[in-house]
């Protein structure tokens, strides 16, 4: 069932909207809050979701970012570290020049205090200086269960990158392109995990920002070859971060966590069919999908023992 063994989310010291990252996240909005304004009402909504999670019995561990670094999406660890069994964890390269700070040894040490034991670190940060990136569980969607790694190619996220990953961890790579209209243009989704979510039984994708008819049917083959129940979203619910949704799987109960923005956005149907397999958690993160341009999937960083 790919049991968790807990999460960990990093709470911001100096969250606002990154510039550095607008360029090809075209999610993130200017709001007409201050900086301070926006750090108080973001940390609001990360304590508000770590006190749901909590009281469903998922274990979490907050670090508190610190003012060392100026870190502006540290609240969005996925993109930097994931954790995997056999005690290894791998470390990846960013395309923003200030979420590279994010990489802090302090919460990996920080981790190994609550118990988790870390013996293999592949570090794949050093392609930065090549000018290729692969930004963690947002450029990979992995299906830990099918050993897959679903990855919508963009310039956060090479190829070459994807591929020796997937040799290092044994993962089979579904490789594609998505995107969504800005503008009445077709422009590349910056990262795979918010047009689509993996579950043990099933996904939750959105299959119209899949323009080649090609990369679909690969797409729909490898879900279907894994029998996984397929749940279409829109590309409005994708605005809405319905494809940013993560299961939790804790003591062999399922959870799937997502925004209150990602739950409004879903129909009736859809809802029925994630809660034959799932409870659903969701939570108002709306200063944060707002201003960084992510919602709850990138705030979490599953821990494997």
């Amino acid at each position: 069932m790919n049991n968790i063994h807990s999460i960990l989310m990093i709470r911001p010291s100096s969250f606002r909207m990154n510039s550095q990252t607008a360029s090809n996240n075209y999610f993130q909005k200017i709001t007409d809050l201050n900086d301070a304004q926006v750090l108080e009402k973001a940390c609001l909504e990360f304590d508000n979701l770590v006190s749901l999670l909590l009281s469903n019995g998922i274990p979490v561990n907050v670090f508190q970012d610190d003012l060392v670094q100026d870190t502006p999406d540290s609240i969005f660890p996925n993109n930097w570290i994931s954790f995997h069994s056999k005690k290894r964890i791998a470390i990846y390269p960013m395309y923003a020049h200030n979420r590279r700070l994010e990489r802090n040894d302090k919460i990996i040490k920080f981790i190994e205090n609550k118990g988790i034991k870390i013996d293999f670190i592949n570090d794949y940060s050093e392609a930065e200086n090549h000018n290729f990136f692969l930004e963690g569980t947002g450029s990979m969607v992995l299906d830990r269960l099918n050993k897959k790694s679903y990855c919508s190619l963009s310039e956060r996220t090479s190829e070459s990158l994807v591929e020796e990953f997937c040799d290092e961890f044994n993962y089979m790579p579904i490789i594609f392109k998505s995107y969504q209209s800005i503008d009445k243009k077709r422009k590349l989704i910056y990262h795979t995990n918010v047009m689509m979510c993996i579950a043990n039984k099933y996904s939750i994708i959105c299959l119209d920002s899949v323009d080649s008819k090609i990369d679909k049917q690969i797409l729909l083959k490898s879900l279907k070859d894994d029998n996984k129940e397929i749940i279409e979203i829109s590309e409005n619910q994708l605005n809405s971060f319905a494809g940013n949704m993560i299961e939790l799987v804790f003591e062999n109960n399922s959870f799937l966590v997502m925004s209150s923005q990602a739950y409004k956005s879903l129909t009736k149907s859809q809802i029925n069919k994630i809660e034959k397999f799932s409870k659903i958690i969701h939570s108002n993160v709306e200063t944060i999908e707002n201003c960084g341009g992510g919602s709850v999937r990138c705030m979490i960083a599953e821990v494997f023992n």
